[in-house]
Order: C-alpha cells, then sequence, then structure tokens
C-alpha cells in the first residue's frame, strides 16, 4: 500500500490534473459509467460540526473509493482548515488496498477545480469581474483555480469582519495572483460577473436584486440542509439551477431544501452540470440570465482525484510504499 500525505498529494495533483479529473468525474455520472450511492452526512442537531464519508467509482476501469472526514468551522479561529479527511483507494480487480492518503488536500484541490469547470461552462465568455466570498482555504483555492486560465479584469475576496481577509490576499498576492480585499459586499455583487461562495453560512449573504443581469453564482458552502449561503431567490432569479447531481442536491443543498420548504410556485427545473458538458442542455441561455451551479460535493469527484494522485504516485514513486 501507498501512503500519501497532504504535500505528497499536492506534488502529483495540480491545478490542471484537477480539473481534468473533475471534467472526467461530471462526464462520467452523466453518461451513467460512474457508481455515485448517497453520501452520508450529519451530526448532532446543536452541534456546528458535521460528519461525512463517501463511497464512488469513477468507472470499472477505476478502483472503488472512500473518502471519510470532518467537517469542522470553528477551526477557521484558529488557523486550521475547516474540513480534515483521508481517502482509501482499492483495486479495481481484487479488492487489494492500493493506497491511503490525505483528503484535506484532495477535497480543496477537486471542489476548486470542480467549479473552474462549471464557471467555464456556465459563465458569459466576457465575465471579467470575478468576486469571492469567503477568505478561508476554499477562498484562496478558487481564486487560484479561476484565475488559472482567465485574465478577469479585477478579483476580489471578501469575509465576514473579524475573519483573516488582509492575510488572505496577502498570501495570495505572494503566489501572484491579482485580487483586492473587499470590504462592501454591495458595491462589490452589483458589479461582478461571477460570483463564488466559499462559505459555511447559514443565513444569506446577498438577494437576487443585488446581482446584475447575466452573473453567474456559484454555492460551494451550501452543500448541507442548513447552510445557506445562497436563497431561494437567488434559485429562481435565473430559468433552472445547475447542480452536480440532482438527487444529492435536493437532498443535501440548503438552498433547495430551503426553496422546497418555503415556494408555493412551480418546482424549479434542475439540471445536471455533466449534462452541460456533454451537450445534453444548455446551462446557459443568453448572456442576460442568471445562473447559479450548487455543489453538493459528490464521491464520484474524490473516485476521479484519488484514482488520479495513485496513478501519478506509481507513476513517479511519489509518497510511501509498505508491504
Amino acid at each position: 500500500m501507498r501512503f500519501l500525505d497532504e504535500h505528497d498529494v499536492r506534488s502529483v495533483f495540480d491545478i490542471d490534473t484537477a480539473i481534468a479529473s473533475q471534467r472526467a468525474a461530471f462526464v462520467a455520472l452523466a453518461r451513467g459509467e460512474a457508481w455515485q450511492p448517497e453520501k452520508i452526512l450529519g451530526g448532532y442537531a446543536d452541534d456546528p460540526d458535521s460528519v461525512f464519508c463517501y463511497a464512488s467509482r469513477l468507472d470499472p476501469a477505476s478502483g472503488p473509493v472512500c473518502k471519510f472526514g470532518s467537517i469542522n468551522p470553528g477551526n477557521a479561529g484558529s488557523g486550521l482548515p475547516t474540513i480534515h479527511a483521508v481517502v482509501a483507494v482499492l483495486d479495481p480487480r481484487t479488492g487489494v488496498p492500493l493506497a491511503f492518503m490525505d483528503g484535506t488536500a484532495i477535497t480543496t484541490l477537486r471542489t476548486s477545480a470542480a467549479s473552474a469547470v462549471a464557471v467555464e461552462a456556465l459563465a458569459r465568455k466576457d465575465a471579467a469581474r470575478l468576486l469571492v466570498l469567503g477568505s478561508g482555504v476554499q477562498g484562496q483555492a478558487h481564486v487560484a483555480a479561476l484565475q488559472r486560465d482567465k485574465g478577469y479584469a479585477w478579483t476580489g475576496m471578501w469575509s465576514p469582519p473579524g475573519s483573516p481577509l488582509d492575510a488572505a490576499v496577502g498570501r495570495l498576492r505572494e503566489q501572484g495572483f491579482d485580487v483586492e480585499p473587499v470590504r462592501s459586499l454591495s458595491d462589490a455583487i452589483s458589479e461582478a460577473d461571477v460570483v463564488v461562495c466559499a462559505t459555511l453560512a447559514t443565513e444569506p449573504l446577498f438577494t437576487a436584486r443585488q446581482l446584475r443581469p447575466g452573473t453567474t453564482v456559484v454555492a460551494v458552502g451550501s452543500f448541507d440542509r442548513h447552510r445557506c449561503e445562497i436563497g431561494p431567490d437567488v434559485l429562481r432569479a435565473g430559468r433552472h439551477v445547475v447542480v452536480d447531481h440532482a438527487p444529492t442536491a435536493r437532498q443535501n443543498c440548503g438552498p433547495l431544501v430551503a426553496d422546497r420548504a418555503q415556494s408555493a410556485s412551480a418546482e424549479l427545473e434542475v439540471l445536471e452540470l455533466g449534462h452541460v458538458l456533454t451537450g445534453a442542455v444548455a446551462g446557459r441561455s443568453d448572456d442576460g440570465d442568471i445562473v447559479t451551479y450548487l455543489s453538493a460535493g459528490l464521491g464520484v469527484q474524490d473516485a476521479a482525484a484519488a484514482w488520479s494522485v495513485y496513478q501519478q504516485a506509481e507513476l513517479h514513486g511519489v509518497g510511501r510504499s509498505v508491504g
């Protein structure tokens, strides 16, 4: 078995590799090649922490993957990642354990890479202003992933008062990313073309009325029923909502759960990103549409990422081999 720590994972899983793995995951899901069961997610009702467990398989040629981890919002105050996880990879034919690897790096990179895939598929081609809400690990990872091959004229980062916004912006600038701290969220929202929500907020951060026509909204922190970075009004501002996996999103994503509980109008049309990528459906009808992408987080994303990490680690001899 091969053991890979965070440094090992990052050494073989750069952003280009991560994006390719996530595109493969969504396409495999859309084509019915992936095995994607329901995920386990929850915790005590009065506890802000959550536990999750995802098992999945990208396709018959790759091995089963399971990720187990915990979400601890309180870690943000101590500078620790709010998500920690471990990932196990099994042989596709024999089931023999092949690798055990750090899941925190995989989660960070695959989540931001998936958002990059979504933005490429859904945003207006002339989108020039990127706003990222959240200055934590995911917020910073999203700036890096979304600036990878698109020259935004302006990139801003906002986070709630008291959070280490300036420190996060400083780290990103040291890495060569052009990003500015945002003090007035309402002003920045009204001028943004792409808005990424990478927080653990349980109440909406803005309203649909604050968005300009043609905005693309990506919400990655609304993966649990009680987490609602955006409200149903944002979902209903567009003709449809795009998600990673419709059954998982309907069951788990807070804004969809809230819409179902509050709305007496027609049910929202929910499209899957994989079907947009394969050309089966159009994610954006015209440049004036407000398009929202909700990320529930899927086991198949981890399966694609971990299998890619394992193959690269084997090829380059990365990690510690035992047995």
